[in-house]
């Protein structure tokens, strides 16, 4: 397997901080229906519009998001769709590790009341 260079996994560990904070993740799961302004966003997420419009800012910076003007809004979609497919690996990871998590402590219920 090829080395990664360390300007590499600073711009890996640079996307992943874009999606590391729950409100930005909260807009893009918003956004996973289709195109949205950001009354609408504000609307499903119950964010206040300086937060939503904070975290649609670096989104965009980040290429996650494409703004696009019409008329006097403007309307926010998903640029790669990949994002979900990462997030649901996350999710099935951490669903496992639960899974586990919760097995080990059954077992250890059971012998401490044997």
């Amino acid at each position: 397997m090829m080395e990664i260079t360390p300007r590499a996994l600073a711009q890996l560990a640079d996307y992943f901080k874009v999606l590391s904070e729950v409100n930005r993740l909260r807009v893009l799961c918003c956004l996973k229906s289709g195109a949205k302004n950001v009354t609408e966003i504000m609307v499903e997420t119950e964010l206040g519009q300086a937060n939503v419009s904070k975290h649609l800012k670096i989104l965009a910076q980040a290429g996650m998001v494409d703004r696009k003007p019409e008329g006097v809004s403007a309307y926010y979609e998903i640029v790669d769709p990949l994002i979900f497919d990462l997030c649901e690996m996350v999710c099935d990871r951490l669903t496992l590790k639960l899974e586990t998590q919760s097995q080990q402590l059954k077992e250890l219920e059971v012998w401490k009341h044997s």
